[in-house]
């Protein structure tokens, strides 16, 4: 679709999501401003692209993140303290960043002329549910504070929105698969992590469902969301997940990936142990595929592929004892506040 915007600025754009995305933008030609607290830094990112700025700020610093919107048109709000175990690492930080932050930005965002703002919400707003398929009106039964403020963020964003101002939320399922900034701590990204290194492949439990999203495909219904028509999306909540699968069969199919790929190992075996995280949803992803004709495209099994070659390649080395590819890990250690 034709580009209908310039200038877009990606809070959180320097993290894992980001990685993918940033460059992705940049090649179809946007110009890009980066705001991040940088984390994990910005090496990884294409700062010697002219279109792309990188501003470092904390999203706590309305005063500041408001300078950045001057002549911006579309605002992509990944920013957070993502998922549950960064929560529990420190409740006030997270509370702070992830909902008291979210409507003061919204605010100036709009009073600064943003047109469209796009926010990554996530799908385990919806905590445990036995339906079969999860719609977009589900009620949300929120396990943890990750889930509860991301939820209770989406009415803030759409309470704002008008005719000149265009608000959507998508909730995308756990991301997977190779970046630039790699994340070694979401399901997938683990169980292939141990499976290539290890020697073996650690299962949880093994019959939560859990949806997944190859990162090629959130970079993909971000672009979407920015070129879609105004009428089409303003105000909607799109559930954006590929394969509804258990971590026992996700464990499968790295199994089947890592031993096609590393033959010399011979066969993996995979350990069953206890878990004590219940969260078990299988979402329904047919309203975007309806509304935007948006399908995912990329399997579990190419993600999982895209990490054995990252790590054949040696671009992910020290895979369990280097910090930035853990979240909670990398935000002890630089004593995140």
């Amino acid at each position: 679709m034709d580009r209908l915007f310039d200038n877009v600025l990606v809070t959180g754009g320097a993290g894992y999501c980001g990685s993918i995305l940033v460059p992705d933008l940049l090649q179809a030609g946007y110009k890009v401003i980066v705001y991040d607290i940088m984390y994990y830094g910005a090496d990884h990112l294409p700062v010697d692209n002219p279109n792309l700025t990188v501003v470092e700020g904390d999203l706590r610093d309305t005063e500041h993140l408001a300078a950045q919107f001057d002549g911006v048109d579309a605002v992509v709000h990944l920013g957070c303290i993502s998922n549950d175990a960064s929560f529990e690492l420190d409740e006030a930080l997270s509370t702070t960043v992830n909902l008291d932050a979210f409507e003061p930005m919204i605010v100036a965002a709009k009073a600064a002329g943003v047109k469209r703002f796009i926010y990554a919400s996530s799908s385990s707003v919806y905590g445990v549910s036995d339906e079969p398929d999860v719609t977009e009106d589900h009620p949300l039964v929120p396990l943890t504070l990750y889930n509860k403020f991301k939820g209770m963020c989406e009415p803030r964003l759409l309470e704002h929105i008008d005719d000149d101002f265009t608000g959507v939320v998508f909730r995308p399922a756990t991301v997977c698969g190779y970046g630039p900034r790699q994340r070694l701590d979401v399901s997938v990204n683990i169980l292939t992590n141990h499976a290539v290194n290890k020697g073996k492949i650690t299962v949880f439990g093994g019959d939560q469902l859990r949806p997944n999203l190859h990162i090629q495909d959130y970079s993909d219904v971000v672009q979407l969301l920015l070129t879609a028509p105004h009428e089409k999306i303003q105000g909607e909540i799109f559930n954006v997940g590929y394969q509804n699968k258990s971590i026992m069969e996700i464990a499968q199919i790295v199994k089947t990936v890592v031993e096609e790929l590393f033959p010399e190992r011979g066969e993996l075996p995979i350990v069953v142990t206890e878990s004590d995280d219940p969260r078990s949803y299988h979402i329904n992803s047919d309203k975007i595929a309806r509304v935007l004709g948006f399908s995912p495209k990329h399997t579990i099994e190419e993600a999982v592929r895209s990490l054995c070659e990252a790590f054949k390649d040696g671009r992910l080395p020290a895979s369990f004892d280097d910090d930035k590819y853990f979240n909670v890990r990398t935000m002890k250690k630089i004593g995140a506040k």
